[in-house]
């Protein structure tokens, strides 16, 4: 299928073209699926600069019920278009289509979140002696900058841009060219709400590599959100400290699957496999290491490496594809030189491969290893690929659990009701699951420890990252 029109940006209000326009490639079988435009610096700073001047001289920084309309609008858009972005998704990112429904669930409910916030959300004021009051108000920072990933576009941009907007604050937003289409559509729901002022927000498709640069660097951009690699995260860091920008850093994650011996496998196998496979691996929560209690690790080990060999494989917009393919052929040969690099050093259970002709498929691995420090288990593979660990005790597994300079999230399996809190308290993570995987809700925050992250998204704290706090005195005269 290919597009009839070039996807546009939205910028100060408006649907535009650029002065260059790029090709959208469908990971599954490499066909063209479109054009979108493909911006460059010049209109990066148009769009910062109207978000400075919406900032600086309308009401919306002061205007709650206006946010508040706003935000349950951009939902009710996002609703409308559901069924065109699931299946774009599918085609232009690889994701299964009940994957990319699922990140659709997610993308209207954050919205109305954030709406609400926006009414609900207000400082603290006392009297702190006769005659003295204090008082401590949220303002919002000011333009906020936000660079998306390709794995989850729809949902990661909102995930950023509604806390942002919630908190008073216009945006401009970076989307990934990789799906430059499905950026597209979110655009023209941008321009198909009325209630959305002019340089609110802006949003631009960028294959290449000067619109975030310009958003990281800018004066007039005041705080940024970025999720991607913790590599990229690092560089943004150190060139955002000229301006000393508030930043909020999601990154990367090798995240364990601490499995005890009193756990029931015949849950867990099912969810490890998914962890290892959703979104192909491309994921900063997934799966990427099972630490296995000793006991039970013969059984677990033989029932998992089954899971991930059944897997079907197929274009994200079949129905029966399970395991979509990776964002383009060349991850996915990234991906298999690192399994073939650990062959020199582990135990290859499920020795996951590339699909003949040269397509971004690539079947899921399972690399058994001793030590701990080998690079499959320090490095994120961000591919469908899971690291096999066996250990005795408790504090071995929060030891190895514990191993890596990465701290996102975290899995306890187990039937002891006591174990998963006692163990989760030891793990440096910022989300532990119990029994389950991948459970993030919009009313609590999330984000990593370590090399995974500076702040935290989702919840009152996503709300916070885009707000300064002022303190009034007052003394009666």
């Amino acid at each position: 299928m290919v597009t009839t029109r070039t996807a546009q940006q939205f910028v100060n209000g408006e649907l535009e073209t650029s002065a260059r326009t790029s090709t959208s490639i469908g990971p599954a079988d490499g066909t063209v699926l479109g054009h979108y435009a493909d911006a460059d610096t010049a209109q990066g700073a148009r769009a910062v600069a109207a978000a400075r001047k919406a900032f600086e001289e309308s009401d919306w920084s002061r205007d709650r019920r206006l946010r508040h309309r706003v935000l349950n609008a951009l939902a009710d858009g996002i609703d409308r278009r559901t069924e065109e972005l699931i299946t774009m998704l599918a085609r232009e990112n690889g994701k299964v289509l009940g994957e990319a429904r699922f990140e659709l669930s997610l993308t209207a409910p954050k919205l109305r979140y954030y709406a609400a916030l926006a009414l609900s959300e207000g400082g603290r004021a006392a009297e702190v002696s006769p005659g003295t009051v204090v008082s401590s108000v949220p303002e919002p920072t000011g333009v906020a900058g936000v660079i998306v990933p390709w794995n989850a576009p729809v949902v990661l941009s909102v995930r950023s841009f509604a806390p942002a907007l919630a908190a008073g604050c216009t945006a401009v937003v970076k989307m990934p060219g990789q799906t430059g289409l499905v950026n597209g559509i979110l655009h023209e729901v941008l321009a198909d709400t009325p209630e959305l002022p002019a340089g609110v927000l802006n949003s631009l498709s960028e294959s290449g590599n000067e619109v975030a640069p310009l958003l990281v660097a800018s004066p007039d951009v005041d705080v940024l959100s970025y999720t991607g690699s913790t590599r990229v995260g690092r560089m943004i860091m150190s060139e955002a400290a000229t301006t000393l920008k508030r930043l909020s850093l999601e990154l990367g994650g090798k995240n364990p699957m601490i499995v005890f011996d009193d756990a029931d496998l015949d849950a867990v196998v099912p969810v490890l496999a998914r962890a290892v496979t959703t979104f192909a691996g491309q994921f900063c929560m997934a799966g990427s290491r099972v630490l296995a209690q000793r006991g039970i690790a013969g059984e677990l080990r033989e029932r998992l490496a089954k899971a991930l060999t059944d897997v079907r494989l197929g274009p994200g917009d079949d129905p029966a594809s399970e395991v979509g393919p990776m964002i383009d052929a060349a991850n996915a040969e990234r991906v298999d030189r690192i399994v073939a690099a650990a062959e020199r050093y582990a135990e290859i259970i499920v020795r996951g491969g590339l699909s003949e002709g040269g397509s971004a498929f690539y079947s899921p691995s399972l690399v058994e290893v001793d030590d701990p420090m080998t690079p499959i288990v320090q490095e994120e593979v961000f591919g469908p690929v899971a690291t096999f660990e066996v250990f005795d005790t408790e504090a071995d597994a929060v030891r190895l659990a514990n191993i890596t300079s990465y701290g996102l999230a975290a899995s306890v399996w187990s039937r002891d009701v006591d174990r998963p809190r006692r163990v989760g308290r030891r793990l440096k993570a910022g989300t532990v699951w119990t029994n389950t995987w991948a459970l993030v809700v919009d009313q609590f925050e999330e984000g990593g420890f370590k090399q995974s992250g500076v702040g935290r998204l989702n919840g009152l704290r996503g709300l916070e990252e885009f707000q300064e706090y002022k303190t009034y005195a007052h003394v009666a005269g």
